[in-house]
């Protein structure tokens, strides 16, 4: 789609599991990170410019400064609790009744830009153990997917050629590593490896609208 290794990207990103608590209940938060052959006000341009990020992640509308309230076009929506240039947004994802909570992290590192993304939830135990880290996880894997695309191309991922990328074999790839990685992390959160594997084969499932590959 692009001419850069989209597998070579997916394994540019970490990923780990945290645990945390809000309001009295407990939280998992998966973490993603990766680093960026770009400046950390380019990267942070790309991030929080309503005209750039059509061209990698999605339309955004509102008022995506401080206290202010957004929303992405035909997903989630929420409040931009704090905005602190370039190093550090934090942001509520509202979708329906769910609430989480997001915050980007950036940090120079190596001659770019080393960007943190952490994304915290009440977990329904039913819906983790179906699906695991990956159901969010690889989500965002293919949002910093679409950003590295970017920063390195200044090219545009069309909306409509990104719906389907992740049935082409390219994106099955891309996504059966994604949610590999996450499958470790979840077994490095403590989860038997068996079953995280296996929810992690049913999130490849889920993102690709095919049968999981064998174990």
């Amino acid at each position: 789609m692009t001419g850069i290794d989209a597998l070579q990207q997916a394994g540019l990103v970490t990923r780990e599991l945290r645990r945390g608590e809000r309001g009295g209940a407990p939280t998992k938060v998966a973490v993603a990170r990766r680093t960026y052959r770009a400046a950390v006000d380019d990267v942070w341009d790309a991030l929080t410019d309503p005209e750039r990020l059509p061209r990698w992640f999605a339309p955004v509308t509102g008022d995506l400064r401080e206290g202010g309230r957004y929303q992405v076009v035909g997903n989630a929506g929420g409040v931009v609790e704090e905005c602190r240039a370039p190093e550090r947004f934090a942001l509520t994802w509202e979708m329906g009744e769910q609430v989480s909570w997001v915050e980007v992290l950036l940090a120079p590192a190596d001659g770019g830009t080393e960007l943190t993304l952490l994304h915290e939830a009440h977990v329904d135990p039913a819906f983790w153990e179906q699906f695991g880290p990956g159901a969010v996880g690889v989500g965002w894997d293919l949002a910093l997917w679409g950003l590295a695309v970017h920063l390195a191309t200044g090219a545009a991922v069309a909306q409509e050629g990104g719906e389907q990328w992740p049935m082409t074999p390219e994106g099955q790839g891309f996504i059966e590593r994604a949610a590999t990685g996450w499958a470790r992390a979840d077994t490095a959160d403590g989860r038997e490896a068996a079953s995280a594997e296996a929810a992690g084969q049913r999130t490849f499932a889920f993102y690709t609208g095919t049968a999981a590959p064998e174990a």
